[in-house]
């Protein structure tokens, strides 16, 4: 059997193929879908297992099948597989070329040092593709010149508009999408143990099992390196902190719903004075349109972590 395109092709074109149509429906973020998914990774690496396993076992049986052939089968079969695409009547209309044999019938004159020259015709998808530019230019030029249709500038503000009601009803549809905007202050029994636990996956490694410190700040005293509140905590955590490098980023880890109940979380332990607690760092914070600061709440159970930086 002839293979019109050789396997050392046809199999990164198909794995390339599936690859690319992954990343595009699996939405991944920031990372690639096969890093951020070592599912995805698993299923290309058996797609590409069985894509050389079955070009191998294909090519076997081809060579199989080739010596039970007879001589006769043999030599029509390379006589078939000899057949050219260039001699095939398809690519013949495309290219409305001349065999050699007939060339005589369109030579020129023209000698140049013993050099003749042959008045081909242009290839007809040539000429299409030509013709089809002229009535495109045609209909552009009436449409936007003469007739007066929407601008460029006109074009880009109906996309902006459209792109703001797309964005509008995503924010319709997904209502609980939390920023340092939009972010408030949770007091429910619910949400502060989910915090809790999200925390103790997250950040005890840094503040401490009871939010004391360690190598981050002590989370409980009323010291703040970035800024107290929900506001200041959610964006600190969501995009790190510039004043201290170990506490990274995240937004890309954590849900913004998680993270708007871990800060939740640590503004409910303010003022329990866990026992080995990390010297005060920062500054006293004191909330926008008060003149002290926050009252010691009750302390409440404590929990593990791996935040870096208050």
């Amino acid at each position: 059997m002839k293979n019109i395109i050789p396997s050392y092709v046809r199999v990164p074109l198909l794995f390339a193929t599936v690859f690319a149509g992954m990343e595009f429906f699996i939405d991944s973020g920031d990372k690639p879908a096969f890093i951020e998914y070592p599912m995805v990774s698993l299923f290309l690496g058996v797609f590409l297992f069985l894509l050389i396993a079955i070009e191998i076992v294909i090519s076997a049986v081809d060579k199989v099948t080739y010596q039970l052939l007879s001589e006769e089968q043999k030599k029509q079969l390379e006589e078939a597989q000899s057949f050219s695409f260039a001699d095939s009547k398809l690519y013949k209309s495309l290219t409305r070329s001349k065999a050699i044999e007939e060339e005589a019938d369109v030579m020129l004159d023209h000698d140049y040092d013993g050099i003749k020259e042959l008045d081909n015709v242009l290839p007809p998808w040539w000429v299409y593709l030509f013709y089809g530019c002229i009535v495109f230019a045609v209909v552009y030029l009436v449409r936007f010149h003469i007739i007066g249709d929407y601008t460029q500038k006109e074009e880009y503000e109906m996309a902006l508009v459209e792109a703001q009601k797309e964005h509008e009803e995503y924010l319709k549809a997904n209502p609980i999408q939390v920023n340092v905007d939009n972010v408030e202050l949770l007091t429910d029994e619910a949400s502060i143990a989910e915090g809790k636990k999200i925390f103790g996956e997250s950040c005890v490694a840094c503040h401490g099992a009871n939010l004391q410190g360690g190598i981050g700040p002590n989370l409980t005293d009323n010291h703040w390196i970035n800024g107290g509140g929900v506001k200041n905590i959610f964006k600190l955590i969501s995009e790190g902190s510039t004043k201290n490098p170990t506490m990274a980023p995240w937004k890309d880890v954590i849900k913004s719903t998680d993270i708007q109940k871990i800060a939740s979380y640590i503004i409910s332990l303010e003022g329990s004075n866990p026992s080995e607690a990390k010297a005060p760092e920062g500054e006293i914070w004191v909330a926008e349109g008060t003149t002290e600061t926050a009252a010691p709440t009750e302390k409440v159970e404590t929990v593990v972590d791996s935040l870096t930086t208050k």
